[in-house]
């Protein structure tokens, strides 16, 4: 089996997961009322969902960066390349996972900028997992040359 990703298709994910990182605490703000919702809870779990606000945001950060900055690095067919694309491609498809499973159950507001930026929201998710499942793929069958 011979394919190659494009780099362009690698630094459109990159790009779009920077974008994810840097819009993220507008849609817990506007979407979610999630400031709100913490500020129920008590002050020590207000401080670990902040953290792992923090976390998402600068995982999907990082990994844009990577995407960006390292392109030939993720293509490359090592075992840190092997890694590295497991993790990021495993990141994004226990999302698109977790969007399916259990986020339907909730309300989005019912504005019409809210629904069309969900639905490209969940585009862009799908899209940053395929484009890492493939990478890993590509990864796995140079490293061990199947």
């Amino acid at each position: 089996m011979n394919f190659t990703i494009p780099n362009w298709l690698i630094i459109l994910g990159g790009i779009g997961q920077i974008f994810t990182a840097l819009i993220y605490p507008y849609i817990r703000h506007q979407v979610f009322d999630w400031y709100n919702d913490v500020k129920k809870l008590k002050p020590l779990n207000q401080e670990i969902a902040k953290t792992y606000g923090r976390y998402i945001q600068g995982l999907n950060f990082s990994f844009g960066l990577i995407a960006i900055l390292l392109t030939d690095d993720l293509k490359n067919q090592t075992a840190l390349a092997v890694a590295i694309t497991a993790l990021i491609a495993a990141y994004w498809v226990g999302k698109v996972a977790t969007q399916i499973a259990y986020y339907p159950m909730y309300d989005i507001p019912k504005k019409l900028h809210f629904k069309i930026g969900s639905y490209c929201m969940n585009i862009l998710f799908v899209l940053f997992a395929v484009v890492y499942t493939l990478l890993l793929i590509y990864n796995l069958i140079g490293y061990y040359n199947l």
